[in-house]
């Protein structure tokens, strides 16, 4: 070994001979001290390559804003879908009549079933799975006019059992209550879209008359504007809400519909969500009693069931997370081992600064504990960046309007939480690693390194 130290050696011996003297000056390092002098070592480890420290820290940065990002985009999604459909109703059930595929009690397949105001009772007394249970009436295309204005529009017939199924909130005057009903009283609640069409300019015109199917009709509310992305009959902005018996009598799809006391169709909510399957087998059961067909047979009745729906996007969205945070967790790993590789080349380039400090007291445990900590801190500070950058990201796409099947990018505490665990065990295992050799080295070995 040459007689004459190398600069970068002799500072390294200088550093050495430093500490020791303040220890045994009885002066204890302060933490402050301590955490500078880590700071300083690490930035001057990426100084020594810049591409490659600047690979590291954005392989370790993107990683972990990858893996949250991910999460918020499919949380996003998630609750767009939710909202989406919650602008029908809340965990809603429709039941349609259908057209039966199997042969059961004597009756031919092919059958074509139709519901009746009738099996109100019947499905009431007979399924206590069910909270809320209505029948749907409704007429397409009915013209309505006002002295300057016209166009035609799907009336629907409503009560208050309706109303608490389907979400159609009033934003202006009230709703359609039991008494109008009850008296088959000719009152209407329009959609926005209708009241624009109908009235223009006049944003509140309740109290204002206008021709239902050539029936004079009083306006007693507007519905609130929705921004709607599906929907099974049509858009709610541009229906009418009248009384289902003023709808019965003025405008049935046709006489003979009334007269049988035939309906479109059912809705109902089960009591709970967790009961929503009994709540099915139950109307499907007492139906098929009714009519002849068997509760398996999934023509009969045609049933779409949007607790069903939910559950099946929240599976489907629940296997896209899993597998975004898989590929999300490979990245943080390879930016790990970027991490691991760059505190091995310290080590390399150090060796001689190593056996400097081993030859003049420093403790294996020591050197383990100053080059852990350096990796340890590498890789924090990596990832605390990635948590800016999607932090920021988030804030600047929540700040912008939203489409009707997107919620932005919400940030969950879970996902905090997971994403800092996860950066965590990935600095833990990038950093022992490089630490454990270097303590590993004896003095002689470190002093001989020819670099």
């Amino acid at each position: 070994m040459s007689a004459v130290l190398e600069p970068e050696v002799q500072a390294a011996l200088d550093r050495a001979k430093a500490k020791p003297q303040r220890r045994r000056a009885g002066r204890t390092m302060h933490p402050g001290e301590f955490l500078a002098d880590l700071a300083a070592q690490t930035f001057a480890n990426l100084r020594r390559n810049k591409l490659r420290s600047f690979l590291t820290l954005f392989g370790i940065a993107w990683g972990i804003a990858s893996l949250v990002l991910m999460s918020a985009l499919g949380d996003g999604f998630r609750q767009g879908q939710r909202k989406n459909m919650a602008q029908i109703g809340d965990n809603i059930v429709f039941v349609y009549g259908g057209v039966t595929e199997e042969q059961a009690g004597g009756q031919r397949a092919g059958r074509r079933i139709s519901l009746y105001q009738r099996d109100l009772d019947i499905l009431r007394q007979n399924c206590p799975s069910v909270q809320v249970l209505s029948a749907e009436h409704k007429t397409y295309q009915v013209p309505a006019r006002t002295t300057t204005n016209s166009g035609r529009f799907l009336s629907l017939g409503v009560n208050p059992d309706y109303l608490k199924l389907r979400n159609l909130p009033v934003e202006i005057g009230r709703t359609v209550g039991q008494a109008d009903v009850d008296d088959g009283r000719r009152v209407a609640v329009l959609g926005s879209s209708v009241r624009k069409q109908l009235f223009e300019k006049n944003k509140a015109p309740l109290g204002e008359r206008f021709y239902l199917n050539d029936y004079p009709y009083e306006v007693i509310g507007v519905m609130s504007e929705k921004d709607q992305n599906s929907s099974y009959d049509g858009w709610d902005n541009d229906k009418i809400l009248i009384p289902t018996s003023a709808l019965l009598r003025d405008m049935p799809p046709n006489r003979q519909v009334y007269a049988e006391g035939r309906v479109d169709g059912f809705l109902y909510r089960p009591m709970d969500v967790a009961r929503w399957e009994e709540a099915q087998a139950q109307v499907r059961g007492t139906l098929g009693r009714l009519y002849k067909f068997e509760p398996t047979d999934k023509g009969a009745l045609r049933i779409f069931d949007s607790i069903e729906s939910a559950q099946m996007f929240d599976s489907i969205f629940n296997a896209g997370e899993i597998f975004l945070a898989v590929v999300s967790l490979v990245t943080l790993s390879l930016g790990g081992v970027g991490v691991m590789n760059t505190m091995m080349m310290a080590v390399s380039e150090r060796t001689n600064e190593i056996g400097l400090k081993k030859a003049l007291g420093a403790t294996s445990q020591r050197i383990l504990l100053d080059f852990f900590l350096e990796g340890l801190f590498l890789a924090i500070l990596s990832g605390v960046g990635g948590l800016l950058l999607v932090w920021g990201l988030s804030s600047l796409v929540n700040s912008l309007p939203m489409p009707a099947m997107f919620s932005g990018l919400p940030i969950h505490w879970r996902v905090l939480a997971f994403a800092t665990l996860s950066l965590g065990l990935v600095a833990v295992g990038s950093s022992l690693p490089p630490a454990r050799r270097a303590a590993a080295m004896t003095p002689v070995e470190a002093l001989r390194h020819e670099r």
